[in-house]
């Protein structure tokens, strides 16, 4: 396994040491791999712990925005930045369990095998730590997604996804892309399956994001996705040969 382990983070200070830990732990096995903090404009003690960080961990790499871009540019600028030909993501705020990821990577190894052009394994949150508000709106967000996007995809807010990073860079970039990677692989030709990952309470922190900052971008991203999606073309391709 190779691979590139990107995290977006965004004023997550408390969380940063005790998550970087775990992922050396879960990658201990791998045949090589980095660890890429991404600092989305931080204002907290964010960019001295992650200073302190790379002296103590060998396989961290720290790239920083001057400002804030947003989840998806972090995400964005991480991979393009790895050096590995896989990716996993997840949130910095400790809530995905980075021992899920050498699964998840062996999934796709293995149904790549049965299933022709398989890009992603996303995570599924199947058993989720969260208020009782953000739990509903996640599965009204969800629902409405799915049905309107036809993306088969239960759970597209897990931070915690493997995928080649060759076919993500592929993909039309935008603000808020990260929620839609299921749609925009399959528009692309590509597919996605998903498997269940652990899902944790939050124990330092605040969420970033807002239930309200999320619907109204959603409604606007979601008419965006739809129109790409009756837009693309995907040919079937033959190449000639002298014979």
């Amino acid at each position: 396994m190779k691979i590139s382990v990107v995290v977006p983070v965004h004023n997550e200070a408390d969380n940063i040491i005790s998550l970087i830990k775990e992922i050396d732990a879960a990658m201990n096995q791998a045949e090589a791999y980095e660890i890429i903090y991404v600092d989305d404009g931080s204002t907290d003690q964010t960019p001295a712990v992650l200073a302190q960080a790379l002296v103590d961990f060998k396989a961290l790499r720290v790239i920083r925005h001057a400002k804030s871009c947003g989840q998806s540019t972090a995400v964005h600028t991480g991979v393009k930045n790895a050096i590995y030909p896989y990716i996993a993501t997840l949130d910095g705020d400790g809530q995905n369990d980075p021992a899920d990821i050498p699964g998840l990577y062996n999934v796709l190894i293995k149904k790549s095998e049965s299933i022709t052009n398989l890009w992603m394994v996303a995570g599924w949150r199947n058993k989720r730590y969260d208020t009782a508000w953000r739990l509903f709106s996640s599965k009204v967000a969800n629902s409405i997604r799915s049905s309107l996007l036809g993306d088969n995809t239960p759970d597209t807010g897990c931070g915690l996804k493997v995928f080649s990073r060759e076919h993500f860079l592929s993909l039309p970039y935008f603000n808020h892309m990260h929620r839609f990677l299921p749609a925009l692989i399959l528009r692309a030709g590509g597919q996605v399956i998903s498997e269940p990952v652990s899902h944790r309470s939050r124990t330092n922190g605040v969420s970033k994001y807002g239930t309200l900052d999320r619907l109204w971008a959603g409604i606007t991203d979601i008419a965006g996705v739809i129109w790409l999606q009756k837009r693309s073309k995907l040919p079937i391709i033959e190449e000639i040969t002298l014979k």
